[in-house]
């Protein structure tokens, strides 16, 4: 009977062997490797392999927050105790743990793109030149010959047949000319285009490392929080439940509390700040909480980016304001600086010496005022401002900033104040676009702007 027993034991054990990595040791396997693949990128493996492995971690990433996210919900739905409130905040670090793990991995394959790209602009930019040599070389020999007279080649040559072959020649360089200068104009064509896609790219890469930091801060804050309530006991933290309606009528103190912001030389209060945000609802139609919760997301981007001063106007380069440390790439050539400079001259002031946002380790800085608006948004939006305040808007005005940054949500479909539309209205603040690579920032916006609205029925209810 025993030996029987061992027998089934053994044959069940054999099949698990089998069933195993297929699961719980795959699981493990993908974790390791993606964890691995996240915090030192690829080693050793070439960039397609490479591209592969990303992509299936980014899936494998998603997959697992999602999953945490479900877990958050379920368990905010039951009974606010001590222990459910600690286990949510472990849960949202472990999730912004893989968002981080998954950003690290867009940054990675961006990185690889860009490389890649840079690569094929180097190869094509080389080919042109061969090109271009080569054409020089045949339109050098065609205008050699095409000095001589009829006569002179009739004469040259010995037989009557050489003529013609000298004229067979000229023809097949003429048409030779004609492919190379042809071959010329489809290589500039793919390189403009090239250059373009390394343009994206490296937006794309900027925008994922400013998603990124927000991610880092949210953690950090998170833990801070879990920190904070695993030293309390279930009495203390079912009277801090009963006293939070209290503690949120305390109206005085939210409106005092300073509003940070980026590139103003005076932060408002909450109090002002909100205001101002009523101002533009009446003017545009965005919510107050939704207004102030966007510019609150730009200025914890904006803290880590600096500023800067732009100094050259023909390369973009420009110093840090603070230390006078010189920075390359302030602002984009092509793009930005003729605007800023007439900007500036609109409102009189000195175009170098006005502070604007610095680059990060790659494209370009130049963002200006709270809103954050790059010197080319900003002038899409200048007649609507004057139309409203009846002059030329300036992006270092806090009214002004709010306003044009209201405008811009208003185009982006956020005016119906519903969720959807405001969480698309924040994205496309963000990135231009509905990519969901970014619904970090749409997420934690709708969460800011949550917090920012019990603040105002404070305000409101005090008056």
């Amino acid at each position: 009977m025993l030996l029987k027993i061992f027998k089934i034991a053994s044959l069940i054990v054999f099949c698990l062997a089998f069933i195993l990595p297929n699961s719980i040791f795959a699981e493990e396997d993908i974790e390791q490797k993606c964890l691995q693949l996240a915090e030192k990128g690829c080693e050793s493996v070439g960039s397609a392999d490479c591209r592969k492995n990303l992509e299936q971690c980014e899936v494998y990433y998603k997959e697992k927050s999602d999953k945490i996210e479900s877990d958050i919900s379920k368990t905010q739905g039951e009974k606010q105790t001590v222990k459910n409130k600690i286990y949510t905040l472990s849960q949202k670090i472990k999730n912004l743990n893989y968002q981080i793990y998954q950003s690290n991995l867009v940054i990675n394959d961006l990185n690889i793109q860009v490389e890649d790209t840079q690569s094929s602009i180097i190869k094509t930019s080389l080919k042109i030149k061969g090109s271009t040599l080569k054409l020089a070389e045949i339109l050098r020999d065609i205008y050699v010959e095409d000095q001589k007279s009829i006569l002179e080649i009739l004469f040259s040559e010995r037989r009557i047949s050489g003529f013609f072959e000298n004229l067979a020649a000229l023809i097949a360089l003429d048409s030779k000319s004609k492919n190379i200068l042809s071959d010329i104009k489809v290589l500039k064509t793919n390189l403009e285009s090239q250059k373009e896609s390394l343009d994206q790219e490296k937006t794309d890469l900027e925008r994922t490392v400013k998603i990124q930091t927000l991610q880092k801060n949210e953690s950090d804050k998170t833990k801070k929080d879990q920190e904070y309530y695993l030293q309390l006991t279930e009495g203390e933290y079912q009277k801090q439940l009963i006293q939070k309606t209290e503690i949120q009528k305390k109206a005085s103190e939210i409106r005092a509390r300073i509003f940070e912001l980026i590139g103003v030389s005076k932060a408002p209060t909450f109090g002002e700040a909100y205001e101002i945000a009523k101002y533009v609802e009446s003017a545009v139609g965005i919510r107050p909480a939704f207004l102030l919760a966007i510019l609150t997301q730009e200025s914890n981007m904006g803290k880590n980016v600096g500023q800067c001063y732009l100094k050259n106007e023909v390369t973009g380069e420009g110093i840090v304001a603070y230390s006078g440390k010189v920075v390359l790439r302030v602002m984009k050539p092509t793009r930005d600086i003729s605007p800023f400079i007439s900007i500036c001259k609109d409102l009189g002031r000195d175009p170098f010496n006005t502070p604007v946002s610095c680059p990060m380790s790659f494209g370009y800085g130049g963002a200006m005022g709270p809103a954050q608006f790059i010197p080319s948004t900003w002038v899409l939006f200048v007649d609507k401002i004057k139309s409203i305040i009846g002059k030329p808007g300036d992006p270092w005005n806090i009214k002004d900033a709010f306003l044009a940054a209201g405008l811009y949500l208003a185009d982006a479909g956020a005016k119906a104040q519903t969720y959807k539309s405001e969480w698309n209205g924040s994205l496309r603040y963000f990135s231009g676009g509905l990519n969901m690579q970014y619904k970090f920032y749409a997420d934690s916006v709708m969460k800011i702007a949550s917090q920012y609205e019990e603040d105002i029925k404070a305000l409101e209810a005090q008056k």
